[in-house]
């Protein structure tokens, strides 16, 4: 919690990528504001047809990137009330409205794209209650589709342990008073087995997507997803990121795992070793960079269009109000602006890094 972006990490997942590949991407860094917000989105919010950035309290246009108002949060002991944005047409009128949720309050409310003449004129967007889940301690979420149904799922998760982990469920219905078109169905894939960490991927190769969270796996079953538990595997205890990445980096047909200690040093990946006998899964940790701290949001996609996807993280600055190991030391403002960033993986990390201030 508590992010600021200090250092964008790049990793090769391809091990025979020459060091001279990242000459093919450049990066200009430009800062859009300053707050405390935790989350950003990406989606074409005017409809010119071009990615702006939605994050916390502003939304910023492609290409000028001004702060432009969207919502109001306010502050609470270090952070503001807000631990993600997720884009999102609840309405059905072709606009890109945000869901957002919070760290205490249970609410989970959606904010209504107002159209191009309100945007023009710097206006806020209408808040709607989508629902109050109850729950509370909500470290973050992740919106994805878990039932190929076309419709992602608002997966959440608690920074506490033992705790239930549930999927919130977008179902075609009508609000006449908000004019929402969906109603957030709630479904608990557990009823203990939650921790700081979240993460969606096939991990036992069956086809479905399961659901990786800090104390084990739920596996989703074969049929009726949302008519019974998921099987919960306590393969793990840990404390990571959110999300960890799923997917098979070194070629062998089995998902591995990708996670960075998000209040601590560590970043590493899980080689999948398959299930023994009685079908639990062991994996062989590899070491990826244990120089800074803090790695607590991991991006996976491929940055260079050479066919192989890259590793996408940072460092960040006082997180948990800098009592985080190394919460307080140096970050990219504090360095000359020609500072050589170099990362030394231990191997066998299957690719290349570097690091762009």
């Amino acid at each position: 919690m508590n992010q600021h972006l200090i250092f964008l990490l790049v990793l090769s997942s391809l091990a025979g990528l020459p060091s001279t590949s990242y000459a093919q991407v450049t990066f200009q860094v430009r800062q859009l504001t300053l707050d405390a917000n935790e989350g950003i989105a990406a989606g074409d919010i005017n409809g010119d047809g071009a990615l702006d950035l939605v994050a916390g309290r502003n939304w910023y246009r492609n290409p000028d990137w001004v702060p432009r108002p969207l919502r109001t949060i306010d502050d609470w002991n270090g952070y503001v009330e807000s631990n993600g944005d997720f884009l999102f047409d609840v309405n059905d009128d072709g606009r890109l409205d945000v869901i957002a949720g919070s760290f205490l309050p249970t609410q989970v409310f959606w904010y209504e794209n107002p159209g191009p003449a309100a945007l023009e004129l710097g206006q806020l967007w209408k808040r709607h209650l989508l629902v109050d889940t109850g729950h509370s301690s909500n470290e973050g979420q992740l919106m994805h589709d878990l039932d190929g149904d076309e419709i992602p799922e608002w997966i959440v998760n608690s920074w506490l342990k033992d705790v239930p982990a549930m999927v919130w469920r977008l179902v075609p219905g009508h609000n006449e008073e908000t004019g929402a078109r969906y109603t957030m169905i709630s479904h608990q894939l557990g009823p203990r087995g939650n921790g700081h960490g979240l993460g969606v991927g096939d991990l036992n190769g069956d086809g479905r997507a399961d659901v990786l969270m800090g104390q084990g796996w739920y596996e989703q079953p074969a049929e009726h997803p949302w008519g019974q538990p998921w099987t919960f595997h306590a393969d793990w205890d840990i404390h990571v990121s959110l999300p960890v990445i799923v997917t098979d980096l070194n070629g062998d047909g089995r998902h591995d795992v990708i996670l960075g200690n998000g209040h601590d040093y560590g970043l590493y990946w899980w080689q999948n070793n398959g299930p023994d006998e009685t079908g639990k899964f062991s994996w062989t940790r590899h070491d990826i960079d244990n120089t800074f701290s803090q790695p607590h949001a991991l991006a996976w996609c491929d940055l260079n269009g050479d066919g192989q996807s890259e590793l996408i993280t940072g460092k960040r600055f006082r997180a948990h109000n800098g009592n985080d190991p190394g919460g307080g030391e140096a970050d990219c403002r504090s360095l000359p602006p020609t500072s050589p960033l170099t990362a030394k993986p231990t191997l066998p990390w299957p690719g290349k890094a570097a690091h762009f201030c």
